[in-house]
């Protein structure tokens, strides 16, 4: 199996373009006191349709944003120019959209802003995060969830895993600070060999500079993230929000507003602390390691 190489060029794809240019509509809409509906008569569609581009969370067509310009008095050719060229941008495909026939439409979006974030910080309390996982350990966990799915669907689910991780080590990488349950570690994922196979790998991943790992001990009890896990994304551009996914069933949540980032960013901050300090964590996976030999 050949893992895909991301293609060169903006490191999120569409996803943060579609997020940058419809935060500039905003703004120039909001300044010439443009109402979402009107804007949404001038490209004949609606105040939601409107909302929505804004949002960065449907495709732009080109005429439409030249007529949201012009209804906006953008008069500068240079910026409308730019702007225009976004929209294009905006419309060229991610390199995990060849993989669409096993990834589910909702979860393009977050490929996007997972490839664009400066920070990444995840909590996980059942599975090893995906961009840390070992090939063997993400076959295993793949097969969980499709189980019935025929060789070749299973081998492309693993080979988009892997090729997400080359975020990781691509020239400026990304901050990642994930937090595990020690459960996450205790749970034996397609056997004794491939969990040892993935402890060891997450003892090597803690020497790189940009990754930040800990681990809540069982003695810690209850905690303020017993809901479930949850991703808290940053990104290097000011006029983009931080970003809370979470991941369900059959769809996921994006969180943006102001108050449920900040609660979700207390639940996480609360976790660090509850959490083994990083410098600890080695230590940590090489006692789980041995526990694990033992059978224990």
């Amino acid at each position: 199996m050949k893992t895909p190489v991301p293609e060169d060029g903006t490191a999120g794809g569409p996803t943060v373009l579609r997020m940058l240019l419809g935060a500039h509509l905003r703004r120039l809409r909001e300044a010439q006191g443009v109402t979402r509906e009107d804007a949404g008569w001038e490209i004949r569609a609606s105040e939601s349709k409107i909302s929505r581009m804004e949002l960065g969370r449907v495709s732009f067509k080109e005429r439409d944003v030249a007529d949201l310009l012009t209804l906006y008095g953008l008069q500068d050719d240079e910026e409308r120019n730019r702007l225009l060229t976004l929209a294009r941008d905006a419309n060229t495909p991610g390199w995990w959209h060849r993989y669409g026939d096993v990834l589910p439409n909702w979860f393009h979006s977050y490929l996007g802003l997972e490839a664009a974030a400066a920070l990444i910080r995840t909590y996980e309390l059942q599975f090893v995060p995906g961009l840390l996982q070992t090939r063997e350990y993400a076959r295993a966990v793949v097969l969980l969830g499709h189980g019935r799915a025929a060789a070749a669907e299973i081998d492309r689910r693993v080979i988009v895993r892997m090729a997400r991780q080359q975020v990781l080590t691509r020239p400026d990488p990304p901050q990642l600070w994930a937090v595990l349950d020690e459960a996450v570690l205790r749970r034996p994922i397609g056997g004794h060999q491939v969990m040892r196979g993935q402890i060891e790998a997450l003892i090597e991943v803690t020497k790189l500079p940009n990754v930040r790992l800990q681990v809540v001990p069982f003695r810690v009890g209850g905690h303020a993230a017993a809901g479930g896990a949850f991703s808290i994304l940053r990104f290097p551009d000011q006029d983009l929000p931080d970003v809370v996914y979470i991941e369900q069933l059959t769809s996921a949540l994006y969180l943006d507003k102001r108050d449920d980032v900040d609660h979700y960013a207390a639940a996480m901050e609360t976790l660090c602390v509850l959490a083994d300090p990083p410098h600890r964590t080695a230590d940590t996976l090489h006692r789980i390691l041995k526990d694990l030999d033992a059978g224990t």
